[in-house]
This record gives structure tokens, C-alpha cells and sequence, in this order.
């Protein structure tokens, strides 16, 4: 019966309920509900987050422990958004794959002491690389810059921009220098050293010399140095999962998984102040939650906003935002037996930049057997579907095969995959002229308008410590409400 009420909501949201052209009146809506979902349970919370990524579940914590009441949904079947492990069934050896590193600052630290999860220093991301032309399988003319020396000259362009590594809250005018090209910023001011070290740290930027070099900055800035200088933290049982796994606990029923919105309404009269009302499908079926305040934690990209009721004022902006595409994972049965990673690179074209989408590069791990591999594509790419995507990372491995300037040994089958991650869509980029007519004014304008909060990477960087300071300020703006 839950299964037929589900198929009528998706009927009745395709025939334009939740559109923001003309979504109903909060009376009408709340008539729909009941007429729609008669089998719903309804719920009342100070705070409804959606998404349950990094952001998303560090403000579920947070708000839980300022003692007000939340609910956390989530699309997938586990929280962690980026957070991707592996786990050896055989002997329990992890691999982190997706999010693998955290700053050493002070909201680190007491996030994983209040969930209980020992941190310690991370390896080195400085090894011995090996540098092939993927295109052709053969080794690349090419040899990387000391990385120390390399950054020098750009942390002191950095330097002059502190307000970057708080957010998108820009000076009126935005300087100039951080809307032109990367490719331009770095032939002006001869930052051609620091260009790869770059490039691999800002791994899912997509066209990395194209894109405003403002973007650039906010995922490779000053505090990403700092710690690159000193060392990273990882968990102390390398395993990052974990953090999403005992918030998880922590949170218990208040999160729901494998959930979906079907509408959202605002502006309802309310004693109480719950004026805004999250029509929610869950496992267990539909539950119609009242709250005061909503928190967004998920891309705002158009196709991931359907489901709310934006104005015209809230959907020109999204409308706005392009993206890259950033994919990870883990192949098995490849016979690789290089223990140096191999990173693409392309001698023929500038600074030797791979021509995305590539994959970025491919190294041995830990685990026996397993090849950890990270593919991106850059704006407007179209073979970005699963299968693509897969199909053009094992055909690289075979590039490099059969070229033979790399050890395989012969293995029983084909190369599979032991694990795969679409990060999609990761950065989220405008133009250079939107920025310079305002467009991160207006959408800070956005926090708190009609009863809503944003954040996640858009709103700052691709980065979970940095997102934790930054989902912080909101929240404690957020409460103010309540």
C-alpha cells in the first residue's frame, strides 16, 4: 500500500506540485498531503537537515548537542557524502578512497574526541612518483619541481586573500587577479613550479589552467599549505567511515537513510514557528515533518532541487552554478606490481596537464592486490555515466599493458573493481563576470531566507575541516531562529 502512495506522490510532484512557477498555497498543501499520503506520520523538529555528507551530519551533531531536536535524511544508504573505505573481508585491512586526510585544527580534534576516534599524523602525500603519458602508455618526458620551493612563491600570493579560507564572503570589487584564468594568474606572477603540485591537489577541479583562479585558491589556499608543511591527520585505525559510522549511532532514529524528498512548503502559520513542512518517502513510508528551520547540505544544482519549493529568486541563482565531475575508487586482478604511483602526464601540452577527462593516476595500496585510481572531467564533459567512465579506466590500464614500459604480472581475468565512487557533481563554478556582478553576495544573501540554510562545498571548498568551521558559523546564525 506504501509502494502505491509512493508511485501517486512521484505522479503528482511530476505534474509540477513542488514547481517553483506555482507551488500551492501552504493550506493547499497541507489538504495534498493528507488526500495524497493518508498513511503518513508526522513529526515535529526544531531543525530538518537534508543530506548527510560532511556538512550535513556535523550540524545534525552540533544542533544535537545545543539540545535541539533534528532530523537528518540522507538518499543513501549510509552518511559520510565523500567519506568512501574499503574494508578486506579476509583480514579487515581498510583503505581510505575518498575523503583521506583532515587538518590539524582544533574543530578536528574535538569533533573526533566527541565521538570517540583516535586521530594520528598522515603519511607523507610527498613520495616518489612516476610520471606516464596515459594517451600512449609510454613514460613522460617530465620531471616535477621541488614541491617546497614550488609553493613559496604562491603562498605568498595567498597571502593577500585571507578572507578565502572562510567562505565565498568577497570584497565589492572582487580583485581582479582572482577571476582570471589559473593558466594567466600563474604566467603573470611565473608560478610555473607549483602548477602540478597543484593540479593534484585540486584533483575533480576539471580544466584546471581555464577555471577563475579564485576557485584554484579556495581548494589549494593557505591552510591546505600550512598543513602539507607540517603534516595532515587521519583516523589512528585508518579508517575514516568510522566518523560517519559512530555519528550514525549517535544520531539513531533521527537519521533517515535511503530517503528522498517529495516537497518541501514554507511560510505556514504556526504558534510554535514550524512554518516549514518536509514531505519526506522513507523506508518505512511517508513522514510529514513540521519544523522551524531547514538546513541544506547537498549540491545546489537545479536537478537536485526539484523536490523544494524554490521562488524565482532562489532558482536564478542555482541556475547559475556549472560543474566538474571527480570519480574514485579501487581496481583488482590489474597484475600492477610498480609500488611508486603513477600520475598522468602529457609532455606535449602546458605545464604537462593530462587532457581530461583521464584518469588522473593509478597506485598500489596497502592492500594486496588493490589499485586505487582516481577520473575526472571537466565542465560540459559527456561520457560521464557509470559505465563510461569504467570503461575508459580499464582501457588506460591496458594503454599502459601494452606499451610495456611497466611491470604486470599475468593474472586470472580481468581487471574488475573492487570499489567505485561517482563524486558528481563536485565543484560547483561560475563565470567571472557572474562574480564580478555579485553572484556570491547574492547567494550569501540566500542564508536564512524564507526559514532555509545552506552549506556544503558551494558555499566554501571540497574540503570536510574547512566545511566544519564553515557549517558552524551557520549553525550558530541558524539558532538564533529557533
Amino acid at each position: 500500500m506504501r509502494i502505491s502512495f509512493f508511485l501517486l506522490g512521484l505522479i503528482w510532484f511530476q505534474r509540477g506540485f513542488a514547481s517553483s512557477s506555482g507551488h500551492s498555497k501552504p493550506d493547499t498543501w497541507i489538504q495534498d498531503c493528507e488526500r495524497n499520503y493518508p498513511d503518513h506520520e508526522t513529526i515535529v523538529r526544531d531543525v530538518v537537515i537534508v543530506g548527510g555528507g560532511a556538512s550535513g551530519t556535523y550540524a545534525a551533531i552540533n544542533l544535537r548537542d545545543m539540545k535541539y531536536t533534528v532530523s537528518l535524511i540522507e538518499q543513501k544508504d549510509r552518511l559520510g557524502g565523500h567519506t568512501e573505505t574499503y574494508m578486506d573481508l579476509q583480514d579487515g585491512m581498510t583503505y581510505d578512497y575518498g575523503v583521506i586526510v583532515f587538518h590539524d585544527l582544533d574543530i578536528v580534534h574535538r569533533y573526533f574526541n566527541r565521538l570517540g576516534i583516535s586521530l594520528m599524523k598522515a603519511a607523507s602525500f610527498e613520495r616518489e612518483f612516476l610520471f606516464f603519458d596515459f594517451s600512449t602508455g609510454r613514460r613522460a618526458n617530465y620531471t616535477a619541481p621541488d614541491p617546497l620551493t614550488a609553493i613559496s612563491a604562491y603562498t605568498e600570493q595567498l597571502k593577500k586573500y585571507p578572507y578565502l579560507e572562510d567562505g565565498f564572503d568577497l570584497p565589492d570589487p572582487v580583485p581582479e587577479d582572482l577571476l582570471i584564468p589559473f593558466g594567466e594568474f600563474v604566467r603573470k606572477y611565473d608560478l610555473d613550479d607549483m602548477v602540478r603540485i597543484g593540479f593534484r591537489y585540486g584533483q575533480g577541479l576539471g580544466d584546471f589552467l581555464q577555471i577563475p583562479t579564485i576557485y584554484v585558491m579556495k581548494n589549494f589556499g593557505l591552510d591546505i599549505i600550512r598543513n602539507f608543511r607540517s603534516s595532515f591527520l587521519t583516523t589512528a585505525r585508518r579508517n575514516n567511515s568510522e566518523l560517519c559510522g559512530k555519528a550514525q549511532s549517535e544520531l539513531g532514529p533521527d537519521v533517515y537513510l535511503k530517503s528522498t524528498i517529495i516537497s518541501t512548503s514554507r511560510g505556514h502559520s504556526s504558534s510554535t514557528g514550524h512554518s516549514v513542512r518536509v514531505f519526506v518517502q522513507t523506508p518505512s513510508g511517508p513522514k510529514l515533518i513540521l519544523t522551524k528551520q531547514l538546513l541544506i547540505a547537498i549540491p545546489p544544482v537545479m536537478e537536485n532541487l526539484q523536490s523544494l519549493d524554490l521562488d524565482s529568486r532562489e532558482e536564478k541563482l542555482f541556475s547559475h552554478f556549472q560543474h566538474s565531475y571527480y570519480f574514485s575508487g579501487l581496481l583488482n586482478n590489474t597484475g600492477l606490481l610498480e609500488k611508486r604511483p603513477i600520475q598522468n602526464a602529457d609532455s606535449q601540452r602546458p605545464f604537462a596537464l593530462p587532457n581530461l577527462p583521464a584518469v588522473y593516476g593509478f597506485g598500489n595500496t596497502p592492500i594486496p592486490g588493490l589499485v586505487d585510481f582516481k577520473y575526472g572531467a571537466p565542465i560540459g564533459a559527456t561520457q560521464t555515466c557509470t559505465e563510461d567512465v569504467k570503461s575508459a579506466i580499464l582501457s588506460t590500464l591496458e594503454q599502459l599493458r601494452q606499451a610495456g614500459n611497466l611491470q604486470f604480472s599475468k593474472t586470472e581475468g580481468e581487471p574488475g573493481f573492487a570499489a567505485f565512487a561517482n563524486h558528481s557533481p563536485f565543484e560547483l563554478i561560475v563565470t567571472a563576470e557572474e562574480i564580478r556582478e555579485g553572484f556570491y553576495r547574492q547567494l550569501n544573501e540566500l542564508q536564512g531566507y524564507r526559514d532555509v540554510w545552506w552549506t556544503g562545498a558551494a558555499w566554501h571548498t571540497q574540503d570536510s575541516s574547512l566545511l566544519w568551521q564553515f557549517t558552524e558559523t551557520v549553525v550558530n546564525r541558524l539558532v538564533k531562529r529557533l
